[in-house]
């Protein structure tokens, strides 16, 4: 599985962007994605996670009322929508794959290069 991150930039605090994971693979709806974000001098951490159904997700409780992930498996896609951003969601941003939807980084096995977020006060 191959993953590409893409969507980041530079806005202001309060306002949105919609980050993109792009996946390779025929069997993307069997495989459970990943956001995870890493800040300057931080340990990387689970944002939110979406099972290869879409039926089941999960969010950091930083997140939980600001973002959601989506997935549309018909063009082997998986978004995070990001809303009231504030500075301390400034990091890189990483999908990743694996078969076990889980909140530590060991759940999974394909991890796409990061896209940078950063939030300006």
């Amino acid at each position: 599985v191959q993953l590409q991150a893409s969507g980041g930039g530079l806005v202001q605090a309060g306002d949105s962007l919609r980050l993109s994971c792009a996946a390779s693979g025929r069997t993307f709806n069997r495989i459970d994605i990943g956001w995870f974000r890493q800040a300057p001098g931080k340990a990387r951490e689970f944002v939110a996670g979406i099972s290869g159904s879409g039926g089941a997700f999960y969010y950091t409780d930083s997140v939980r009322s600001r973002f959601t992930i989506s997935r549309d498996n018909a063009k082997n896609m998986v978004y995070l929508q990001m809303n009231s951003l504030t500075p301390e969601d400034t990091a890189v941003y990483y999908c990743a794959a694996g078969s076990v939807l889980g909140r530590m980084e060991t759940a999974y096995d394909y991890w796409g290069q990061g896209t940078q977020v950063t939030v300006s006060s």
